[in-house]
């Protein structure tokens, strides 16, 4: 792999086995765990992989397959939240599971850069990058919610039931654990296999993020 923008078949081959990885996920129930009106995903881990080790356009890519996948549930009602947002706004929705997934995508990968550029040890970037994949997912989601759908029924429902004072405590008591959960298995994994490639690119003498070595 490498962090080159540019559509030649290796990117695309690369790209395109991380998108078949994020089915595979999904189909076997790793994709999207249902707990409660929300959905704990994993699906950010091939995100993140290929936004640090492709680049933010890969990223993007990635990122839009998940909203994609995210966007289905919304549309056929397997996912209660959003299925609840498509019958208010559809277009509100795709812009939600969509735009916010390809939004978080772009932003892993040039965070990552940043982190890759500063860490001496060139491990530490890793580690924050593959976080900042779940992070960023769930500040642009609960971020979406709140801005768009917060004053509705199915929200103030919510609210009411949590206890909320205000959208920031709506998100920390609806999310809770769940964002704990993602951002370690994601932080844990996507550094494993992250680190792993790039030792792999530069042992077969390849380009790895912004031109340096791991």
């Amino acid at each position: 792999m490498n962090n080159k923008n540019r559509f030649d078949a290796t990117f695309i081959a690369e790209v395109g086995l991380l998108i078949a990885i994020e089915f595979v996920m999904k189909l076997i129930g790793l994709g999207s765990v249902p707990v409660g009106p929300l959905y704990m995903s994993f699906l950010t881990v091939p995100i993140a992989i290929a936004a640090m080790l492709l680049g933010p356009v890969a990223g993007a890519i990635t990122g839009a397959v998940f909203g994609f996948v995210s966007f289905y549930d919304a549309m056929t009602g397997v996912s209660v939240m959003t299925g609840a947002f498509f019958q208010i706004s559809p277009l509100q929705t795709f812009i939600l599971c969509v735009g916010m997934r390809v939004l978080m995508g772009v932003a892993v990968g040039y965070l990552f850069r940043f982190f890759h550029a500063v860490d001496p040890s060139k491990t530490v970037c890793y580690l924050l990058g593959a976080i900042s994949a779940p992070l960023l997912n769930t500040f642009f989601f609960m971020g979406y919610i709140c801005l768009v759908f917060y004053k509705t029924e199915y929200i103030q429902n919510l609210v009411a039931k949590l206890g909320a004072a205000n959208p920031l405590s709506f998100v920390v008591l609806l999310v809770g654990v769940q964002g704990l959960i993602e951002a370690v298995v994601c932080g844990v994994v996507g550094t494993v296999v992250a680190k792993t490639l790039a030792h792999f690119m530069v042992s077969t003498a390849r380009r790895v993020p912004a031109g340096k070595a791991a």
